[in-house]
């Protein structure tokens, strides 16, 4: 016991002395800033020790004080050298070396084995005989069955019929109990080209499966920040039933090209410009955005874009031969999340 009251008690005075030590060091900066024409002393700058630590004050205001302090210093002196180095790039001119790009995690991406090359003839053929080939050479036109799970709530249903009026050619039914099994065969005998099903939990939309009809393949994704058009600031009008035109980012590897392909089927081939009505999949990071905005051209130079609704994120889950089929089909492609999220810089489409 006793031997553990000494412990404490030298902790104690070690720890008084640390805190002393950092007091000194700080009054010392101030004193030696020297007092104004008018005797105000300026303001003290927050100076530490090296190897001190905020973490190490145990008042928590002083803490939070003394860390506001640190910041702001961090934000003085990040800004003057950002004007330092402006003035030389000012004075250097042309001879002034070129910007430094910033590391981020999309230009760090580890490479994939599987990018396509634009000339790569071997894609190209595959491409010209896959499934989405009797759409892209304009054999079919597209036409789509939009449908949700079984007893669908509110805002399911009407994230449905928003999908309808960006969609052309889109149709919506209710499931009523049906299987998809059976929807599916319906489906083909209608002539419809796509099948999407957008699936909820608690109320709120999470999947979607897009299935291309009749021989596949079948898609599904988990969906997640679904926005409805009211729920948008400052969206623009209802949009009109002009066929918009489709934008397709960021699907580089032969996964997302399938992928790219099959959001691409779903319009039709002869965009109408004059609605300026644009259809956006960005993908970054393997999520795919999917945005619906409208050009606003307010001069011959300047065009901005007002976005018309509704907006969501989604992710690929897997990517299945054929139409759907839960038990017995045959998958090209599963997310693994143990195997393949070993690295934060690693993408597959």
């Amino acid at each position: 016991m006793a031997k553990a009251g000494e412990e404490s008690s030298s902790s104690w005075k070690k720890s008084l002395k640390r805190k002393a030590t950092a007091e000194e060091i700080q009054e010392a900066a101030g004193a030696g800033d020297g007092a104004t024409e008018s005797g105000v002393q300026p303001p003290k700058a927050a100076a530490f020790p090296p190897g001190f630590s905020i973490s190490e004050i145990k008042n928590k205001q002083r803490r939070h004080l003394m860390f506001t302090r640190w910041k702001q210093q961090q934000r003085k002196e990040k800004l003057a050298a950002k004007k330092k180095l402006k003035k030389e790039r000012e004075a250097l001119g042309d001879k002034a070396p070129p910007k430094p790009v910033p590391k981020t995690i999309d230009n760090q991406r580890v490479y994939d084995e599987t990018t396509v090359d634009p000339n790569d003839e071997e894609v190209a053929y595959d491409e010209s005989t896959d499934e989405f080939a009797s759409y892209f050479n304009k054999q079919t036109s597209p036409k789509i069955l939009i449908t949700t799970s079984d007893r669908p709530h509110g805002r399911t249903v009407r994230l449905c019929e928003q999908l309808s009026t960006v969609i052309p050619n889109s149709h919506v039914y209710y499931r009523r109990g049906l299987a998809l099994k059976k929807i599916i065969p319906q489906c083909i005998a209608r002539e419809f080209t796509d099948l999407i099903v957008i699936n909820e939990d608690r109320k709120t939309p999470n999947g979607l499966i897009l299935s291309h009809l009749p021989n596949g393949p079948t898609a599904h994704f988990k969906m997640s920040s679904v926005r409805l058009r009211k729920e948008i600031k400052r969206r623009g009008k209802d949009p009109t039933e002009h066929i918009p035109e489709i934008i397709l980012n960021n699907f580089t590897t032969r996964l997302g090209h399938s992928i790219g392909r099959m959001f691409a089927s779903l319009f039709p081939h002869n965009p109408q410009f004059i609605g300026r009505q644009v259809a956006t999949f960005h993908n970054q990071r393997d999520y795919i955005f999917f945005r619906f905005h409208r050009y606003i051209f307010r001069s011959e130079k300047k065009v901005g874009i007002q976005e018309l609704g509704p907006r969501f994120t989604i992710k690929l889950r897997s990517l299945q031969k054929g139409t759907f089929d839960s038990k017995y089909g045959e998958y090209e492609w599963v997310h693994k999340p143990r195997e393949m999220d070993t690295s934060r810089r690693k993408f597959h489409l």
